[in-house]
Order: structure tokens, then C-alpha cells, then sequence
């Protein structure tokens, strides 16, 4: 009985093998698309120089916080403008598996549970390969060392290389650019630094919630307080918030992301905190104190003067770095005065109807802020506008580019790349759709149902009519019970026209629409 199982079981796995697996769907005309993420969207890997072993220290489970520590804990050296990591040993490198997508697509392969939370351009990868888009052919990935400034050249290089073998491995296509978030500061700064490259390459640049006037309340508590880098209880599994806010005190990416100094904001974010102050008395005077951009670098370098950390047994400080702070101003006066290439095509993706960190409060008169340098202690609270949850709409809008179109889409910053209106603007900006009647911009569809014309002739004068019917389909509704029908009526000495437009109310997010003209000249 065995022996007759265990053939029939290598029947089947032959059987199996045997079978064809359907040919995904491949459309040859796509131009390439390269994917690339924002600040925390690329798989790290730490390489020790001495053995070559390789393990991936961003992001992980298993041990996550104690590697993290140990191998991607950096110090910035102000004389190459690059962050290296406290262990002299350790190398950190991006993988380039899958052309660049393994970087990018599920930043923690191993994770079962709680898989989403770990995913970042998956879904989208997932689309574009239903749409015809091929690995290796017309889709790639560029994932970086999300630690390091915007402009490190180094990291510009690894660009450039990578739009010229996507431009060669397409057969000579230009190249559509998908960024996220900090990955389109990144390639602003690209295009004003290596604006040739970026011309002889590039067709399209599409900008997906970019920060392009900075996160001002997201990164004023994060010099502060830290960041985690998924909500709920799936944190429990990554990167304490503490040591998290260790690493991100020497990264010059996310100096890069303070709000701009220059950019005239509708109300300029501020640093807020009630205060505590002792008057002549000896009594305390609890006081609410604002400051603008310039002076709350005063207030992140009071507060962070004593941080240090514990590093092989031994104390490193870690205060707010000015030499860092120098550095970020310079990138982003660069990535200011960066101008798009007249060929290249850019369009604006921001994410809205989320509230989103503006200005920052800390303490209340019950508990006010006596010493700075418990800060770190202080729930933030937060005043908000417009946004995405991190990047506020204004900031996102002014890409300071001419672009094509910017269309504001409901979504969390980075639950965005998961949404299904994303992925039809995309279709249709990517000419993967050949729909000819979608409007992204108002994202509407509309398909013609019906066309009548009419020609002839009445006593010596000729007379036209026509009959227009349209489908209007978007995800609106309307509650409007009665269809709305207008009326145009306009003549002269010689002709005359009347119209009737009937409107019909929406129903499951389509809507009727009809069109009833004739027109009545005299026979010259």
C-alpha cells in the first residue's frame, strides 16, 4: 500500500510539472516604469567586512531592535556629507534582486502575520504586472540607503546608472519615474544636479504624496520624540520608537524634510509649549510660548543637549546636529531651483481629507514644560490641516514644476500606494488603459450612448437636429431625486438654435445625460 502511494504521489508531482502555467499578459508597447520609494521605502541589508556575511538589518523581526542598534546606529561626517554606521565594520547595501522591486516591494519577506504593514510598492507592482508590464523589461525598482541626504553623490550615481541600464534593458524607451513620498525630493534633486541625464532618459516623472515644501509637524516630534514606522499593534514587532529616534537625529534625510524656510505658507507652522516660568515671587508663570521655523532649531538644540547613547560601553552624544541642519538647507535650496526639462511630463499626486501635523504643542497649564530637555517626555499634540497624515496638501501641491495635472486622492500617506483610484489615474497616465474617455483630473469617465443627426429642408430653409446621450460614470453620488433639464435658446436675423440639456440624477455612480439641439438657417 506505501509503494502504490508513493507512486501515485510521483504521478501527480509529474503531472503537475507537466502542466503549462498560464504566460502572464505582456504588452510590448509600455514605456518602462522605475519605482522609487521615500524615507524608510528601501530594504537594507548590513554586509560585515571582515567575513562578507549579509543579513538584512531594514526591516526585520526576529532580533530587529538589538541589529538595528548594533549595525545601523550612523555617525554624519560633515567632510563627505555621508552617514556611515557607528560599527567600522559593517557596510550597509541596498539588494538589487527582481532589477531593484525586491528592495522595494515587501520591505520583510519573512513576515507571515501582519504581512500589509510590511508591504510598500507590492500592491502596485502587483497592478502594473496585470497591465502588462514586465520585470526586467518595462518595470524596475531603485531602492537607497534611506539614511543618507537627498544630493549624496553616491547615491545620484547609482540613479544615473540605473536610468541608463532601464533605458538599454527596454530597448531604448524612455523612462516613466513613479516616486513616493521623500523619493521625489530625491529626484528633483536629480534633475536639477544632472539635469542631462535626466532629459535623455526620462518621458514621464510622477510625484506620489512628495513632500516638496517638507512634513513640518511630522518632523518637528520626530527630532523630538521619535517615529514608528507602522501604527498599532504590529509595532510591537519592528524598531522601538527610541531607537528609532537615535538613528534619525544623524540622518540628513530627515533634516531635508523640515518645512521650508522660504515657501510662503498660508499659516507658518510653529512650535508650541505651555511653559512654566518662576517670576519675581518665586512663583511659577505658566506661559504659552510659539516658535517659528527659525526659532525652534534653538528649542531641538536645547532640548537634544544632553542625548546620548551607549554604544560598545561607551556614552555618545547625539545632540540636534547643526553641521547637519547646514547641509540639509544647501539640498534644499538645490532641489528649489531644479526646473523640469521641456520633453519630460510631470504630474502631481497628493494624498487629502486626512488630518495632518501643522504645528506642534507640548505640556497644557496643568502640566507645563519646565525643562527642555524632558521634551522628549511630552506626548506631542498636534494642530492640523489638510494632508495625508504626514505631508500636508499645501506642501505637496507646490512642486514649484509645470505640471501636466495634480490630482488630490483620498489616502494615508503610505495606505495611498494600496488605493484603487491611484491605480486608475496611473493606468491612464501610463497608457495602459487605451481608455480615451477617463479624465483623471475629476476622475470621471464618459461614454458616449447614442448620437443621431439629422439634415433637411423646410420651405427654403435647412434644419438640423441632433441627439446626443452620454454616460458620466465616477464614484460620486447624488441624492437629487429629479433630473435638472436646461434650456438655450439663441437666433439672429438669419438662424436660430434651441437646446435641451436633461440632467439625470446618479445612480450607483453613473449618471445620464442628454442632449436635444436643432438649428434653423436660411437657405443664403
Amino acid at each position: 500500500m506505501a509503494m502504490l502511494l508513493e507512486d501515485i504521489l510521483k504521478s501527480v508531482e509529474l503531472w503537475l510539472k507537466l502542466i503549462k502555467k498560464p504566460q502572464p499578459y505582456v504588452d510590448p508597447n509600455l514605456d518602462p516604469v522605475l519605482l522609487v520609494p521615500g524615507i524608510a521605502g528601501s530594504v537594507l541589508n548590513a554586509v560585515d567586512e571582515e567575513s562578507g556575511a549579509e543579513e538584512r538589518v531594514w526591516v526585520r523581526i526576529l532580533g530587529a531592535d538589538y541589529t538595528f542598534r548594533t549595525k545601523l546606529w550612523s555617525r554624519f561626517d560633515p567632510s563627505t556629507g555621508k552617514t556611515e554606521s557607528m560599527d567600522p565594520n559593517t557596510r550597509i547595501v541596498v539588494p538589487e534582486g527582481r532589477c531593484g522591486l525586491e528592495a522595494i516591494d515587501a520591505l520583510d519577506p519573512d513576515m507571515v502575520i501582519g504581512q500589509e504593514c510590511v508591504y510598500y510598492f507590492h500592491d502596485m507592482i502587483v497592478e502594473l504586472t496585470k497591465w502588462g508590464f514586465q520585470e526586467g523589461t518595462t518595470l524596475f525598482g531603485f531602492g537607497y540607503d534611506f539614511r543618507q541626504s537627498n544630493r549624496l553623490q553616491e547615491t545620484l550615481d547609482r540613479l544615473a546608472a540605473k536610468l541608463e541600464a532601464v533605458y538599454n534593458a527596454s530597448g531604448g524607451k524612455k523612462i516613466t519615474i513613479i516616486t513616493h513620498s521623500m523619493g521625489g525630493l530625491l529626484v528633483k534633486c536629480f534633475m536639477c544636479l544632472h539635469s542631462d541625464v535626466f532629459e535623455k532618459y526620462v518621458n514621464k516623472w510622477i510625484a506620489i504624496a512628495a513632500p516638496f515644501q517638507g512634513a513640518p509637524g511630522y518632523i518637528t516630534s520626530t527630532f523630538l520624540n521619535g517615529m514608528s514606522f507602522v501604527d498599532g499593534w504590529e509595532q510591537n514587532f519592528f524598531i522601538s520608537k527610541w531607537s528609532m529616534h537615535q538613528l534619525l537625529i544623524e540622518c540628513p534625510s530627515v533634516y531635508e524634510l523640515m518645512a521650508c524656510l522660504d515657501f510662503q505658507w498660508e499659516h507658518p507652522p510653529l512650535l508650541e509649549m505651555w511653559r512654566g516660568r518662576p517670576d519675581g515671587d518665586e512663583k511659577s508663570q505658566i506661559l504659552l510660548e510659539s516658535y517659528p521655523l527659525v526659532e525652534s532649531v534653538q528649542i531641538f538644540t536645547e532640548a537634544l543637549a544632553n542625548n546620548t547613547v551607549n554604544y560598545n560601553g561607551e556614552d555618545i552624544p547625539l545632540p540636534f546636529n547643526m553641521e547637519i541642519l547646514k547641509w540639509a538647507n544647501e539640498t534644499r535650496n538645490i532641489i528649489s531651483r531644479a526646473k523640469l526639462p521641456p520633453q519630460v511630463k510631470f504630474y502631481n499626486i497628493y494624498g487629502m481629507n486626512l488630518e495632518t501635523p501643522h504645528s506642534v504643542c507640548y505640556g497644557n497649564e496643568e502640566t507645563p514644560v519646565t525643562d527642555l530637555q524632558q521634551l522628549r517626555y511630552f506626548q506631542p499634540k498636534y494642530v492640523c490641516v489638510d494632508g495625508d497624515g504626514t505631508v500636508p496638501v499645501e506642501s505637496a501641491k507646490a512642486d514649484g514644476l509645470d505640471a501636466v495635472a495634480r490630482v488630490g486622492v483620498p489616502g494615508e500617506h503610505r495606505g495611498i500606494l494600496c488605493e484603487h483610484h491611484l491605480f486608475r489615474i496611473l493606468k491612464h497616465w501610463l497608457k495602459a488603459d487605451h481608455d480615451p474617455y477617463y479624465n483623471p483630473v475629476n476622475d470621471y469617465v464618459i461614454l458616449p450612448t447614442a448620437f443621431e443627426m439629422e439634415r433637411h429642408k423646410e420651405k427654403g430653409r435647412e434644419v438640423t437636429s441632433v441627439k446626443e446621450e452620454w454616460e458620466i460614470i465616477s464614484e460620486c453620488q447624488d441624492a437629487d431625486a429629479k433630473p435638472v433639464v436646461s434650456s438655450i435658446s439663441v437666433s439672429d436675423a438669419r438662424a436660430e438654435a434651441r437646446a435641451t440639456l436633461t440632467v439625470h440624477p446618479r445612480n450607483e455612480g453613473k449618471q445620464h445625460v442628454e442632449l436635444n439641439a436643432r438649428s434653423v438657417s436660411v437657405d443664403a
